[in-house]
């Protein structure tokens, strides 16, 4: 079949002699549109600065956990802008607040540590008891089920972050590096296999544009991100060039891992799609253009992050 041509032409007569014709570009359906443009040109922004903060040198652990500790904050406080589209009035300054003191004693005790389940419990119990006497009696149980649930889903899983970066077998940047590009590589895989050949809904109630087809060509795109790691971090030993290390384990494990993480980070995409709706909200914020707000953003690292962590102690 032939395929209609992009131009649309126009004569236009000059004079009574001559014809010049006469073109401009006209965008075909289902083209390249404006929201995925921005979603490019924002990822083309934000992954280089967050790759030049994963390979810091070791001194700049802190600023790698103030960094997180910072994106943690901004989506607390849009989860909270969520929780109160769904009736509840938490504190958002005091949770925010508990969100960074969480990130501030990591800097103090790694999260193996029994004194950071002792933070993560005093500030828990510090939000209750803030609820308790300074919300409106009605509230209390929605506000205090917001703010505790807030502090452990966004504060305590994104704190494995600067843990794996830490690493103590000294491959904590690869780590880090391989989870964001096995969420990455699967979110870019699942939007446009999905949007090419997805026919069989996910879970319509939940995510009604997530399809199976997208599911399995995300799983697709993080083998792939994970083989390219693989294949870059041997050629940089055969270099002598540090940076990357996967030399812990073999292929199989790596490409396992990344099956497993493809699949924690989807099942967390879900679980933010399930807020967000019962909040009868589309997006969380609006501070990334093109991906909605910055919990949209993290979403599958909350789910996808722990599981690497306790992978990598099982391990």
């Amino acid at each position: 079949m032939e395929q209609a041509c992009p131009y649309t032409f126009r004569f236009i007569p000059i004079g009574t002699r001559r014809l010049w014709s006469h073109y401009r570009y006209k965008s075909r359906p289902g083209g390249v549109s404006s929201s995925v443009m921005k979603r490019v040109y924002t990822a083309l922004i934000l992954i280089p600065m967050v790759l030049l903060l994963v390979f810091l040198g070791p001194w700049w652990q802190w600023l790698f956990t103030m960094a997180v500790a910072a994106v943690a904050a901004v989506a607390a406080w849009e989860f909270l802008g969520l929780a109160e589209k769904a009736g509840a009035t938490p504190p958002r300054i005091a949770v925010v607040l508990a969100v960074l003191a969480l990130f501030a004693s990591s800097l103090i005790w790694p999260i193996q540590n029994p004194a950071t389940l002792g933070t993560l419990g005093i500030l828990s119990l510090g939000l209750l008891v803030y609820c308790t006497f300074f919300r409106p009696v009605e509230q209390i149980m929605a506000d205090v089920s917001a703010s505790i649930f807030c502090l452990f889903y966004i504060g305590f899983t994104l704190l494995v972050l600067p843990a794996l970066r830490e690493n103590p077998e000294g491959n904590g940047p690869s780590l880090v590096t391989f989870l964001l590009c096995a969420v990455w590589a699967g979110d870019t895989a699942a939007l446009y296999i999905g949007r090419a050949w997805g026919r069989h809904k996910l879970a319509p109630t939940l995510s009604p544009n997530k399809t199976w087809e997208g599911a399995l060509g995300s799983v697709g795109g993080s083998l792939l991100s994970t083989c390219f790691l693989l294949g870059l971090a041997q050629l940089l030993q055969r270099w002598d060039v540090g940076g990357l290390s996967y030399s812990g384990a073999g292929w199989w494990y790596w490409l396992g891992l990344a099956v497993v993480v493809n699949v924690a980070a989807q099942v967390g995409d879900l679980a933010e799609s399930a807020l967000k709706r019962s909040a009868g909200v589309k997006d969380s914020g609006s501070l990334l253009p093109g991906h909605g707000g910055v919990l949209d953003r993290i979403d599958a690292l909350l789910i996808a992050a722990p599981v690497l962590w306790y992978a990598q102690m099982i391990h």
